[in-house]
């Protein structure tokens, strides 16, 4: 967004000068190096407000995971009946309190690429399709709008989880463990996962990631998006900050809320066959639901909802206000 203001400021700066005579080359130049400015910035901005919130909520989101599982072994079976307080003194007592970040150095590793090219894409897809002749057209139409943020983001979502997923499912398995220590780090589960499984072995539950980061992503990015505009309509003096984690944590809790049971069988995936055991699913992404419903029924689908609501309110939240902040400083110092 900022990107392109940066650009067409540009562009009339030049052609206000010497009468209206701009050098042609020189033209392209400048608007190549705002374009890189804007790429920069908006690569930054989102790479380091995705880490900064995922470390935030490492926690809740081990929590989350853990909850997930339950059911795939016998030995985290018994963890049916504990509730989120329960699991996280078994962690302190068992694990120690530093457990709970359990699998975060891959989690910043995954998310500083993974945010950066998910915030990134988003901005480039949007602009594209707000360029398309029929859509510009109804620019600031709020049913068009709509769609474009849901498409821009869903596109964006898809893109990002297709380049870093290896890294995703890395973390998975790394939050996963508990007291058996299978994988000693980042570089020793690439490798144990290509020995044992082979190179496809590190896509394994993609299908699902695809399915269900595409409309997690789309309803996130509209629905704040559509908030944000609403809340800024009403009043235009509140704090942006304040709007964004607003906005942010609201959008959070929408996509969360629709596609958990496919992050759910995602996460399940991912751990089929880790160290040796027997596989549970071996149908599919709908075989996989299908034995999920048969043996913990439809409340198994949402099994660890509630960490997950407690985590993408900060999360999200902290996300989203952290690259409005970050792209709008970044920006100016740019522009300096």
């Amino acid at each position: 967004m900022e990107a392109r203001v940066v650009v067409e400021g540009g562009q009339r700066a030049l052609n206000s000068g010497h009468g209206g005579v701009v050098d042609g080359g020189a033209t392209r130049k400048f608007l190549q190096q705002q374009s890189q400015i804007g790429t920069v910035h908006q690569l930054l901005a989102g790479g380091i407000a995705g880490a900064f919130s995922k470390t935030c909520t490492a926690p809740l989101a081990r929590l989350t995971i853990l909850f997930q599982v339950q059911g795939m072994q016998s030995d985290v079976a018994t963890l049916s009946k504990a509730s989120i307080w329960h699991e996280a003194s078994r962690i302190v007592h068992e694990e120690g309190f530093r457990a709970f970040w359990k699998g975060n150095l891959v989690t910043i590793v995954h998310r500083l690429p993974y945010s950066s090219v998910n915030f990134y894409a988003y901005e480039r897809y949007k602009s594209f399709l707000q360029s398309i002749s029929g859509i510009e057209s109804h620019k600031g139409n709020v049913s068009a709008d709509m769609s474009v943020h849901f498409v821009s983001g869903g596109l964006a979502g898809i893109t990002a989880a297709s380049a870093t997923y290896p890294l995703d499912l890395v973390r998975t398995r790394l939050a996963a463990q508990r007291n058996t220590i299978y994988y000693r780090g980042i570089g020793h589960a690439l490798h144990t996962i290509c020995r044992e499984e082979g190179f496809l072995g590190l896509y394994k539950g993609i299908g699902a990631t695809l399915l269900g980061v595409g409309p997690s992503i789309a309803i996130s990015f509209s629905v704040y998006e559509a908030l944000r505009s609403s809340w800024h309509t009403q009043r235009p003096s509140d704090s942006t900050i304040m709007v964004s984690l607003a906005c942010g944590s609201l959008s959070g809790i929408a996509s969360s809320t629709v596609t958990f049971p496919i992050d759910l069988v995602r996460r399940r995936m991912q751990l089929e066959g880790v160290a040796g055991r027997a596989r549970v699913y071996k149908t599919g992404l709908f075989g996989t639901f299908g034995h999920i419903i048969r043996s913990e029924g439809l409340r198994g689908l949402y099994r660890g909802i509630l960490p997950e609501y407690y985590k993408v309110v900060p999360g999200v939240g902290i996300a989203f206000m952290t690259y409005e902040t970050l792209k709008r400083v970044l920006s100016q110092d740019f522009a300096e």
